[in-house]
């Protein structure tokens, strides 16, 4: 075993909620042991000493970056190890190598000296994360409304025949300014006032929660003005949808190495599709969904509005292309306009692509 002033070492890590289990490997790919260490920073501090009394602490590779191992991915990077992003053991080699928290570790370090995993991980400490915790509590508060609504229909369709009468029929603004004005006294003791006391708890919920969410907005306009004016500056596009491009590419945009590859991160990057006499390309089904999803909101308003998007579907439709298929095309080229202002260039960057204007 060669001495640990030689010894380079590979640390990989399956992480957990309470436990994170580290698996050390030197250079050739031997195995120097396996530690277990809470997830806290005496943890961490644990497992950075255990790994550098084995040799130099050449990289770190992590499950789930963005999860469980988020804490302890900013701690080592902090003291400038070199972090990256592994994912979990496919199936395959679970069946092949069995499942344990010491062999995922392992497996993790073989990925990274293979040269399989080499995401950078994301940050998770600027602007884009507190966006990201913003949007967690507006979607939560968003499902609450709807369901406060659907409740509120719910309890009308049961509801006794003169408080039925009453509100079939209103548009959800004035049925909740109706129901929210009733007193069904402090102590209801009848069908009639039981459900005007029930329906009248929804209702301001449903306020309570459209308050929320109203400020909610407010600071994530703040935020995402903040981290993008250039993209809050372009036509069309909004705070949500902005923030989903940001979330997605994190807070070192720099880990994108081209707009090719924020194509596949969003999903939207052809890939070859072809089997025997038939060749094509389809896009790529994986990537952020959310970002996905923002891409093709764009897409259908710039469809609706935009005079160049509008000559581009008309010209694609004339050569026998579908409307998805349209969305397709147009959602790459639009990839690479919003890349173009998301990630900063640097001298060391190749030019980018033409942005949409030009695609069109």
């Amino acid at each position: 075993m060669p001495s640990n002033s030689t010894t380079s070492v590979t640390l990989g890590v399956d992480t957990h909620a309470d436990i994170h289990v580290a698996a050390a490997l030197d250079q050739l790919g031997r195995r120097l042991g396996t530690l277990a260490v809470p997830s806290t920073p005496q943890g961490y501090a644990s497992l950075e000493s255990w790994a550098a009394s084995l040799g130099t602490i050449e990289q770190i590779g992590l499950e789930g970056t963005g999860c469980y191992g988020a804490g302890l991915s900013r701690w080592m990077r902090q003291r400038d190890h070199r972090v990256v992003e592994v994912n979990r053991p496919d199936r395959q080699a679970r069946r092949r190598r069995g499942k344990s928290d010491a062999v995922d570790a392992e497996a993790a370090a073989r990925a990274v000296q293979a040269g399989t995993a080499t995401a950078i991980p994301k940050t998770g400490d600027g602007a884009v994360e507190m966006i990201r915790a913003l949007r967690v509590a507006r979607r939560s508060a968003m499902k609450a409304r709807t369901q406060a609504v659907n409740q509120l229909k719910a309890l009308i369709v049961t509801a006794p025949d003169t408080l039925r009468e009453r509100l079939r029929g209103l548009h959800r603004t004035e049925l909740i300014r109706t129901v929210t004005r009733w007193r069904p006294g402090a102590e209801p003791d009848t069908l009639n006032t039981v459900t005007k006391l029930a329906m009248r708890s929804i209702a301001l919920r449903y306020l309570q929660l459209n308050d929320e969410i109203t400020e909610l907005d407010r600071h994530l306009h703040r935020l995402v003005t903040q981290a993008a004016a250039e993209l809050m500056a372009v036509k069309g596009l909004g705070a949500e949808t902005v923030a989903a491009l940001l979330i997605a590419v994190g807070d070192n945009p720099e880990r994108l190495r081209s707009e090719s590859a924020f194509a596949h991160l969003c999903g939207v990057a052809p890939i070859p599709a072809s089997s025997g006499k038939t060749s094509r390309h389809r896009l790529n089904r994986g990537g952020d969904r959310q970002a996905n999803h923002a891409l093709y909101m764009i897409t259908v308003t710039r469809m609706a509005w935009e005079p160049r998007t509008r000559a581009y579907v008309a010209r694609r439709t004339a050569e026998g292309k579908t409307k998805t298929e349209i969305i397709c095309c147009l959602k790459r080229h639009i990839a690479r306009e919003i890349y173009r202002l998301l990630v900063p260039r640097t001298p060391a960057q190749p030019p980018s692509c033409r942005d949409l204007a030009t695609a069109v």
